[in-house]
């Protein structure tokens, strides 16, 4: 089974422009992504599977190590339930 990456019902992402950061809010929590997450996270939109995230994230960070780092953090996400 292929999985696509979306986020959980009960998690937004926002972007807070006064910290310049992205947000993951949720019911009674905030998470504060830092680097380059949120752009990791705004791809998780349930069409694209996890290879094409990763493609298109070394498309526009070339030399990152995106293949590697990842797939294991979406698992670190949907381990926690903010992706499904």
């Amino acid at each position: 089974m292929t999985w696509r990456p979306v986020l959980a019902r009960s998690v937004m992402l926002r972007h807070d422009p006064v910290r310049d950061t992205d947000l993951l809010l949720m019911p009674e929590r905030v998470v504060v992504l830092r680097g380059y997450a949120g752009s990791v996270v705004r791809l998780c939109d349930g069409r694209r599977e996890v290879p094409e995230i990763v493609a298109a994230l070394a498309e526009r960070f070339p030399g990152a190590p995106v293949a590697d780092e990842v797939p294991r953090f979406l698992s670190a996400l949907h381990e926690e339930g903010w992706l499904r």
